[in-house]
């Protein structure tokens, strides 16, 4: 395996890291304002509130790595990405601020105030959605350059199919990772009350977030027929994703082994998330970035490769301290820690 191969590896491995961790962070605090609209909120606002505590601080480290990583490794992704994405950047920045306020208040201020909370859930949803458009833009279409200059086309851009069936998966699957996830931490806690609530949650998403994907598939096969065709030819990895799927579905239903069901859930976006990776391939923005010719020296790409693997290995043990200490602690999930 080559340089870029290794690099581009490493910055995936981060960014699925990132999207598994800030679904939870995001779609909990959607989950937070809607029980409050439905009267719920006494229900599940414990866990929630639990589990965002000790982990927010540390959602964004993975995107940071990400973002430092791609520019360092692939130069030539900050001269198309950078400028074209300046305003759905700036928006996610902003979105982030908001959550980021939204944490001081509760914590230092008041926690029950219904507009701090909208502020929260609603970029829960808008932050994924803003996100979603590097996806997008990385299919190819949406970016011209002339003169060098490049020019994002937003009128293609907010009236492509394919650009709304991703933001629409993004969205859910913020939402059903979420679900799973506090679901399996409810039960852990012992509050039957937040798990019920909370795995229905998962239960009704589950369906939107197959259909999304399913449509994601097809909207593929019309704006870029090539990554279509790659995505076949590593079909077994979506039937393993579908095949995880349905298992993690069987497990939240049946209330058996939520751990479990977690896991299966994080299998289900791994083998999705690489395996739409793969099929991307060699382009990083089709067709004007390809991992062979942008990317950097070899000797700055094996400093970085080291500095990289080195930062997850320090991450890993760090997240795992992390949650012995508090998401996996018996007497801070059941709320006795203020005891």
């Amino acid at each position: 395996m080559n340089i870029e191969l290794i690099g581009i590896t490493v910055l995936w491995i981060f960014l699925y890291g990132y999207l598994i961790v800030a679904s939870i962070d995001f779609g909990a605090g959607f989950f937070s304002y809607y029980s409050m609209l439905t009267g719920r909120k006494h229900l599940v606002h414990g866990i929630i509130e639990r589990y965002l505590s000790p982990v927010w601080e540390v959602t964004n480290v993975f995107l940071i790595f990400f973002m430092v990583g791609m520019v360092g490794f692939f130069p030539d992704t900050a001269y198309y990405l950078g400028t074209t994405l300046l305003i759905p950047g700036s928006i996610a920045i902003v979105l982030l601020a908001i959550r980021g306020s939204y944490y001081a208040f509760s914590t230092y201020g008041s926690r029950d105030n219904k507009f701090y909370t909208l502020l929260y859930g609603g970029s829960g949803l808008l932050i994924p959605a803003s996100l979603s458009i590097v996806l997008t833009i990385s299919e190819g279409g949406y970016i011209v350059e002339h003169d060098n200059q490049v020019t994002l086309l937003y009128g293609k851009l907010f009236t492509s199919s394919y650009a709304w069936s991703v933001v629409l998966l993004a969205l859910v699957s913020v939402l059903y990772i979420s679900a799973a996830f506090l679901t399996y931490y409810a039960d852990k806690a012992k509050d039957a009350k937040a798990m019920e609530v909370l795995r229905g949650f998962a239960i009704g998403w589950s369906a939107p977030t197959i259909l999304s994907s399913l449509l994601v598939f097809f909207a593929i096969q019309n704006h870029n027929p090539e990554h279509f065709q790659n995505m076949m030819s590593l079909s077994w990895m979506f039937v393993l994703s579908f095949l995880c799927f349905l298992a993690a579905t069987y497990l939240i239903w049946a209330r058996k082994r939520l751990g479990s069901a977690f896991l299966l859930v994080m299998l289900q976006f791994a083998f999705a998330f690489f395996g739409y990776g793969a099929a991307h391939l060699p382009y990083i923005v089709y067709p004007m970035v390809s991992i062979h010719e942008s990317i950097t020296s070899p000797a700055m790409g094996v400093a970085l490769i080291i500095a990289f693997i080195a930062g997850l290995l320090l991450l890993i043990p760090s997240l795992y301290l992390l949650m012995r200490l508090f998401l996996f602690n018996a007497n801070y999930v059941q709320g006795k820690h203020h005891k």
